[in-house]
């Protein structure tokens, strides 16, 4: 696509992730009551179905070739092309707790590298937007990220695998908070990634690392820190991929010693 068809790609895009929020707002409120497993994936469910429905045909219509990513807590590389990779109610559970902290995200993906990204937060109308060589936005306005320069200054945060993760990766997760706790600040943990991510590009905080975790959760906030001048990589400080095992978006004065604690 032209720079310009991008533009117009993201500004609609912006548009159907307002108008799917403002559908979970209105479902917005009591904490769910559920008893098992199941109970809760039937309300999670019904969530995203609700914001999906709007999603679904207006995202279709914007790129009629693009393929939808159909499991939202899938990883891994996509096949090459144009795919949408959509999380319809990010911090699902937070909203059925009531729990403010949730988002509506959609990025479109080119052969595996986020081109355009919006992301939404209903509870305060707040819209955040990127586009691949064209700058991070919150509602029109340039983010940036931090200028820390010393990880012991920092606040730093993080948030747990995928329910039911490998328990090898449970374990590196812990490890790595204990190293933070050690080598930042302060350390901040609690889901949704996308919402720290956005923090990050925010300059509100200076790093954020994850291990394995979904391509939806980290899509977006990859594009958003990237064009607002942060860093991305594994936690090794390697390029990072949907496929790589970690996650690491950090300010760059910290980068590098945030790579160092996370090898401890």
């Amino acid at each position: 696509m032209t720079e310009t068809k991008n533009q117009v790609v993201l500004a609609q895009t912006a548009l159907a992730v307002r108008d799917a929020g403002a559908v979970l707002r209105e479902r917005f409120g009591a904490v769910a009551s559920y008893q098992s497993r199941e109970e809760l994936m039937r309300l999670l469910a019904v969530n995203d179905d609700a914001a999906l429905a709007v999603l679904r045909p207006r995202l279709s219509s914007l790129r009629p070739g693009a393929r939808w990513v159909e499991e939202e807590l899938a990883g891994g590389a996509l096949p090459d092309g144009e795919w949408w990779v959509v999380d319809p109610a990010e911090g699902n559970v937070n909203h059925l707790h009531g729990l403010p902290e949730w988002a509506v995200t959609a990025t479109l993906v080119r052969d595996n590298e986020p081109v355009v990204t919006a992301v939404h937060l209903p509870l305060t109308g707040q819209t955040y937007t990127a586009l691949a060589g064209g700058g991070a936005y919150l509602d029109g306005s340039p983010l940036h990220v931090s200028g820390s320069a010393d990880l012991g200054l920092s606040l730093v945060a993080t948030s747990q695998a995928r329910p039911d993760e490998d328990e090898a990766v449970v374990r590196r997760v812990g490890d790595s908070i204990g190293a933070m706790l050690r080598a930042a600040l302060v350390v901040r943990t609690s889901v949704p990634a996308t919402l720290h991510l956005l923090d990050v590009a925010a300059g509100r905080v200076d790093a954020f690392w994850q291990f394995a975790g979904a391509r939806a959760d980290l899509l977006p906030g990859a594009l958003l820190v990237t064009e607002a001048g942060g860093r991305v990589s594994d936690a090794e400080g390697r390029p990072w991929t949907p496929e790589s095992a970690g996650f690491l978006a950090a300010a760059p004065g910290i980068h590098s010693a945030a790579v160092a604690a996370l090898s401890h």
